[in-house]
């Protein structure tokens, strides 16, 4: 499970971003308000995802963020890449690299799981979405 606050953060604004109608576009404040993320911090997730070129941002009146690309061609993946976070998980018991020759006691599992993540985020895009990925957020509030 991704407990990266970041990765968190920048998945929720894309899911938003990939339901938007097309020509339509949110503003920070908008979208700050419909992912529950500050808009301080979701700036900086916001201004790496552009440096990526995953999502377009107009300044000024009429501006806001939008998807650069279509949602089947934005993978979980390029998010995480895009905001620096490593899928690698590392060893579970803290050790600086992973070594199937001298493994820890978790490897066999831990293993598994660093690639069941690194196989769930490649192979899934922001079209695998469901109707309305903020449905839930704000019946529950």
């Amino acid at each position: 499970m991704l407990h990266n606050l970041t990765a968190v953060y920048g998945l929720r604004a894309m899911a938003v971003l990939a339901k938007l109608a097309a020509g339509e576009s949110v503003n920070a404040a908008e979208l700050s308000e419909r992912t529950g993320v500050p808009q301080q911090y979701l700036s900086k997730v916001m201004r790496k995802l552009v440096l990526a070129r995953l999502v377009s941002g107009r300044r000024g009146r009429g501006g806001g963020f939008t998807l650069a690309k279509p949602a089947r061609q934005v993978r979980l993946a390029d998010v995480l890449e895009a905001l620096d976070i490593e899928l690698d998980g590392g060893c579970a018991f803290g050790f600086a690299k992973c070594d199937p020759k001298n493994p820890c006691a978790l490897h066999p599992i831990w293993s598994r799981l660093q690639d069941d993540l690194s196989k769930w985020t490649h192979g899934s895009t922001f079209a695998d979405l469901g109707p309305d990925p903020e449905k839930r957020s704000r019946q529950t509030g």
